[in-house]
């Protein structure tokens, strides 16, 4: 059986009647559906479509709307693993960090490109970082300060995901001066990132080994759910950008969250509408259920 959970502000009756309307054109059948909350959040039961076809035959009709087409009987999970920039944060921290050293049109360019998944990321990483040689180490402070804000909902997602026993793993291919500070505004239990190597306080304009990379993400989640006893079938897996294409596919939800078209292509649900709490509409958490922590100095 098939759950299908509309998510958007507005959300009306109607939009629940349209849906189920299209799940009957594709020969299913809508066998019920409850409010999850009402006006933003609701779940209808089904029979008898592909997953992908509702989803996207859904879409098309309530582009408004974000839509989540899963198996009803896999909402427990156990693991969370989620991007950093353009995702838990709302901008590339090496972009921004280029602003500071002047490069930023020629970084952002790389960035977007790699993004997309037109260029190799870990060549890509090495020729932006290279471009930053000689910026002082404490501009990173700096930039955290005057650039680096958190998502919206990331706070509340990260918080409620805690709250339920979900072990959360903040996975970059940015920095760990960036993660280090992010999973501890979050609460992330783990994060892992690249490293900046700086000498005589400057950056070196390289990268120390190993580098994180669209492999080594998908390794963090495989390590992670084993470290918890069980598989990648019981994880979230939420992205942006080409390089987080493969941990999203191999987690038992894999998110697109406002992302690039290959990684929107693939995953299993594309948050293009919504903040960052569509996240716990689709794991069937009300908002009355949600924790709501205190906002921090990146907000």
């Amino acid at each position: 059986m098939a759950l299908i959970t509309l998510v958007g502000d507005g959300l009306s009756t109607a939009d629940v009647d349209a849906a189920r309307a299209i799940v009957a054109d594709l020969g299913g059948q809508a066998t019920g559906w409850r409010w999850l909350d009402e006006g933003w959040a609701a779940d209808i039961d089904c029979d008898g479509s592909p997953a992908p076809l509702l989803r996207d035959a859904i879409e098309r009709e309530l582009g408004g709307l974000d839509v989540i087409v899963q198996d009803r009987s896999a909402r427990q999970r156990r693991l969370f693993v989620a991007d950093m920039d353009s995702t838990m944060i709302k901008v590339e921290c090496i972009d921004e960090l280029a602003d500071y050293a002047g490069v930023k049109a020629d970084v952002a360019a790389v960035t977007e490109a790699a993004m997309r998944g037109e260029i190799d990321f870990a060549e890509a990483l090495q020729a932006r970082v290279a471009l930053l040689k000689g910026l002082p180490v404490d501009v990173i402070a700096r930039c955290i300060d005057e650039r680096v804000r958190m998502s919206p909902g990331a706070r509340t997602l990260v918080a409620t995901l805690n709250e339920r026993g979900l072990h959360t793993l903040l996975v970059s291919g940015g920095f760990t001066a960036f993660t280090d500070v992010v999973a501890g505004e979050l609460g992330f239990a783990e994060a892992r990132a690249n490293r900046l190597r700086v000498k005589g306080g400057c950056l070196t304009g390289e990268v120390e080994a190993p580098i994180i990379d669209a492999s080594a993400k998908l390794q963090a989640l495989q390590e992670a759910a084993q470290r918890l006893g069980t598989d990648a079938y019981a994880a979230v897996g939420i992205g942006d950008g080409a390089n987080d294409l493969p941990m999203v596919t191999a987690a038992g939800l894999g998110i697109a969250y406002h992302a690039k078209p290959a990684l929107s292509a693939a995953a299993d649900v594309r948050i293009r509408r919504g903040d960052l709490t569509v996240v716990l509409a689709a794991l069937g958490i009300a908002r009355r259920e949600w924790v709501r922590p205190r906002s921090g100095r990146l907000d």
